[in-house]
């Protein structure tokens, strides 16, 4: 019968973790004792020199004995004095082991819970000691923060990238070896370096640091937290539940319901194998590794939990929004007329702002969203004013402020995603994916005008396994959200009106959906005033700004117009001419979550337009990619979206148009209306002079 092995830990860590079992480990049975000093080097040393004779092997824990950052080595002084103490038994700290634990753990995490780390915010207590593991982080996100100066010096300087970190390593600062004194290490100075610190925690929406060094952190900084460390023990795990942490990522391996440092499991795989620390290489712990099957640990301390992170721009739709926003509010209700166009032309030149935080969004899956609405100053008649360069920057800068917040995808709201080559340059140029809305506004938008037509209850009823028949037309056919709605369309309507000025782009559009739906009846014009009497759903999508699109007067009786301009196409006193014709303003959807909070959006509480929805289901879902770019909105994209919302438990919200929402008498009413008009004979009515028939007074 094989020897029983004696494998001794010994940690600077709680005495409370203390553990003791027996195991066949390698083939060799083992005796494996954890030891913890409570961070006693005295009762650490004693304890040495008490196993060097006794333990085939030992773990030194909560200690390293170097580390590199870049061309720097640094040895640790209580490190190499611990490990001189003994004189017979190998003594490791798991160094090269634990590198390599932690390392996969976070790419482990990034493929198990998809682009999770995407602009993460992440803060290191120490970026000297796990620099290998900062090079690994800086593969998916920018957004590093390295205490060092702040832990070793008490500094209020924090180092925010790799480059900063490395200049620190290198003596540029003169600091490199120096420790603050004992005498200024606690008191004031202490205090100083705990709020600094506790302040960078709760900016950071991932934090890098041993276990215990975060026993002295509480709610207001690890609530919502994921937490990059190694041998976290069931009381830790149970405690940090307390504090509301969100995720823990261990690299380290639990073996009989304890969890084993990499001190330890390296002091196991020497006694099994009968060699030393420094004789184990890269290949024999892949071996090893491999052949007990090891595996990361994620952890939910208080049930599945993640937040993805997005950004939206939003701009002001006129000078109304001025008075909204402060200190602007107070200016702009003093100012005169003349004065409010000066303060409109200079808003466009305003750098982007945060006008909101967003939060509260949680899908039926358990993944919540969280995020920031950035504005840009341009109304759309100073965005129009200028060129697509002058919009690119105020978006490209909203990016980069995107990016600082940690938002992991950007979307485009009302012009900024019409300018130009429609979000194209800024997908190429911003340093986050970026997606224009413009898939789920035209989902949305004929979401909307089925459901209004199914209420209002005036198209005939099919025969059998008959479609329903009906009318469509889609004025600015051509544009991007236009186009898509086009395609939908040919697809289920009887005939379908496309209109658009660009005639040589109606010709082609014509020509592209033939190819997708051969049977579809499509018929073109220059001007939606045409045909605009026979038609029972008109979408109008055009970015006309305030320009007259549509004559409300020749629209049939019973219409259901959707509006997904923005601003709108057809402005309240249009729509007011018309009380037999229901204008709703595109496809609002509800997002899903009991606690949404947002600022005042023009829109019910909890409820938001289809292009933010889009930027939100995405970020649910996790896809941080370019999404909805470009002019040429493919339909597959539309249908996926929409799957996807629904998936996220996103809802059509209550129909409304330019006087809010639509209830079921508002929409009866229209109806009853709408019915009397129709049965006017045609003498009854007044004529334009285009031959249309126009309600009398």
């Amino acid at each position: 019968m094989n020897q029983v092995k004696t494998v001794v830990g010994i940690s600077l860590g709680h005495s409370a973790q203390d553990f003791e079992f027996n195991t066949t480990f390698l083939g060799t049975r083992l005796q494996v004792r954890r030891f913890g000093t409570n961070g006693s080097l005295a009762k650490a040393t004693k304890l040495l020199k008490y196993w060097d004779k006794r333990a085939d092997a030992i773990g030194l824990g909560a200690l390293k004995d170097s580390y590199k950052a870049g061309a720097y080595k640094f040895i640790d002084a209580d490190s190499a004095k611990l490990k001189a103490v003994a004189q017979k038994a190998p003594v490791t700290l798991g160094g090269p082991l634990g590198d390599i634990l932690q390392e996969w753990a976070i790419r482990h995490a990034q493929i198990e819970l998809g682009s999770y780390f995407n602009n993460a915010r992440v803060l290191f207590f120490s970026g000297l000691k796990n620099y290998k593991l900062a090079l690994s982080m800086a593969e998916y996100t920018d957004n590093l923060a390295f205490a060092d100066p702040l832990t070793q010096l008490g500094v209020p300087k924090l180092l925010t990238s790799l480059d900063a970190l490395q200049l620190y390593a290198s003596g540029a600062h003169y600091v490199r070896d120096w420790q603050l004194p004992r005498a200024l290490s606690s008191g004031p100075v202490k205090e100083w370096t705990r709020y600094l610190l506790s302040k960078a925690m709760q900016k950071a929406t991932v934090v890098v640091a041993p276990v215990y060094e975060l026993d002295e952190f509480g709610l207001e900084e690890l609530a919502g937290k994921t937490l990059i460390t190694s041998t976290v023990s069931e009381s830790r795990m149970a405690d940090l539940a307390t504090k509301g942490v969100h995720m823990v990522i261990d690299g380290a391996p639990v073996m009989h319901s304890h969890t084993i440092g990499p001190d330890l499991l390296d002091a196991m795989i020497c006694a099994a194998t009968g060699r030393q620390p420094d004789e184990l290489l890269e290949d024999d712990y892949l071996e090893i590794i491999i052949g007990l099957a090891l595996k990361p640990r994620i952890s939910y301390p208080n049930g599945f939990k993640r937040v993805n992170r997005f950004a939206f721009v939003i701009h002001p739709l006129s000078q109304e929004y001025f008075k909204q926003i402060k200190p602007i509010e107070l200016l702009s209700q003093v100012s005169p007329p003349v004065m409010m166009d000066s303060l409109e032309k200079i808003m466009a030149y305003a750098p982007p702002f945060v006008y909101s935080k967003v939060s509260g969004i949680k899908s039926p899956t358990g993944v919540e969203a969280e995020g920031w609405l950035i504005s840009v100053g341009g109304t759309p008649k100073e965005i129009m004013r200028h060129s697509p360069e002058f919009t690119y920057r105020r978006l490209l800068d909203a990016a980069a402020m995107a990016k600082r917040l940690g938002a992991q995808i950007m979307g485009l709201g009302a012009f900024t995603k019409v300018v130009g080559d429609a979000g194209v340059t800024v997908a190429k140029r911003a340093p986050l994916p970026i997606t224009t809305g413009n898939s789920y506004s035209a989902s949305g938008a004929l979401w909307a005008a089925h459901d209004a037509m199914l209420r209002m209850r005036l198209l005939p009823k099919p025969r059998g396994k008959q479609r329903v028949r009906f009318k469509a037309m889609v004025v600015g056919a051509t544009g991007a959200i236009g186009s898509v709605c086009a395609r939908l369309l040919a697809k289920v309507a009887e005939e379908v009106y496309m209109v658009s000025p660009e005639t040589a782009k109606l010709l082609a559009l014509k020509e592209s959906i033939l190819r997708e739906t051969p049977d579809a009846k499509l018929l073109l014009s220059a001007h939606a005033d045409k045909d605009a009497g026979d038609m029972d759903m008109i979408v109008t999508a055009t970015s006309g700004a305030g320009k007259k699109v549509l004559d409300i007067g020749l629209v049939k009786p019973g219409c259901v117009i959707t509006d997904v301009a923005r601003p709108l196409d057809l402005p309240a006193s249009e729509v007011a001419k018309r009380p037999d014709v229901l204008v709703i303003e595109s496809g609002e959807i509800q997002l899903p979550g009991e606690h949404i909070r947002m600022k005042n959006i023009g829109l019910p509480q909890g409820v938001t337009y289809a292009c933010l929805a889009e930027t939100i289901v995405l970020a649910l879902e996790g896809r941080f990619e370019n999404f909805t770019v470009g002019r040429a909105i493919e339909w597959e994209k539309v249908r996926e979206i929409y799957r996807l919302g629904r998936k996220h438990g996103m809802k059509l919200a209550a129909i409304s148009g330019v006087n809010g929402s639509f209830s079921d008498e508002d929409i009866e009413r229209v109806r009853k209306l709408a019915l009397v008009e129709r049965a006017k004979k045609p003498a009854a009515r007044k004529r334009t002079t285009r031959g249309r028939i126009a309600p009398t007074a």
